[in-house]
């Protein structure tokens, strides 16, 4: 499968899985075991929740050990959320303030998730042990996928 053909097949099972879903942690933990599985260049997939102002706490994820929390002026996942815009990092290693959760982490694409009021709720980090994994079809694509995941974030059972 090409690009494209992944990220369509991902949207799709995502969407059945999270359809009429109440439970924003189950929808985020199904959206990365989905992403990690079909994403060959993804070394690490997951969420950090906003937990508090300008603090993001790990979410679920797939991969090695991730950060526990990070603030809104650290790394890549700090600045997606800082900026509420979608990050692609070709070289970590070359982005002032990086934070090396995973040293073999070499580019990454985060991108924000707000709920359909447009609150920012949550990142999606997406790393790799390869340098230039990820370009603006990444982007675009898990852009359109945690748009998928809004309803999730409007239902009242947010535990």
């Amino acid at each position: 499968m090409n690009k494209t053909e992944i990220y369509r097949e991902a949207e799709s099972r995502i969407a059945e899985l999270v359809r009429d879903l109440e439970d924003p942690i189950a929808a985020m933990a199904s959206a990365v075991a989905v992403l990690h599985d079909l994403l060959p260049a993804a070394s690490w997939t997951g969420f950090y929740r906003v937990v508090a102002p300008e603090l993001l706490r790990v979410g679920p994820y797939q991969g090695p050990v991730g950060c526990l929390e990070i603030s809104f002026d650290r790394g890549v996942c700090g600045a997606a959320a800082r900026l509420e815009q979608s990050q692609v990092v070709d070289d970590v290693d070359s982005f002032e303030g990086h934070i090396a959760c995973d040293a073999s982490a070499r580019s990454e694409v985060v991108v924000p998730v707000f709920d359909s009021k447009g609150a920012l709720v949550a990142v999606l980090d997406v790393d790799s042990h390869d340098t230039a994994a990820f370009d603006d079809i990444d982007r675009t694509e898990l852009e359109r996928i945690v748009r998928l995941l809004r309803p999730c974030f409007d239902r009242p059972s947010q535990a």
